[in-house]
């Protein structure tokens, strides 16, 4: 589980940088949401190993963060 919730951790941090930078339309939030959606597949990955509902939440609902990141990046 401390993987798991190193991940979570993370990937908390990189979407709320993701959001800080979009919000403010930085040059920098497309490139970013790349790698954004790359940390939410590795914190899903890792949560869908977990049987805790939790954990299957949170995979979840990465795997869409990570689709809308990828989506959005490439209509830049």
């Amino acid at each position: 589980m401390r993987n798991c919730i190193q991940l979570c951790r993370d990937c908390a941090d990189f979407c709320r940088m993701c959001g800080s930078l979009t919000a403010r339309n930085s040059d920098f939030m497309m490139n970013f949401m790349v790698l954004c959606a790359d940390v939410c597949d590795a914190c899903a990955d890792e949560c869908s190993k977990h049987d805790h509902e939790p954990c299957q939440a949170c995979a979840e609902v990465c795997r869409r963060c990570a689709d809308d990141c990828r989506r959005l990046s490439a209509n830049a």
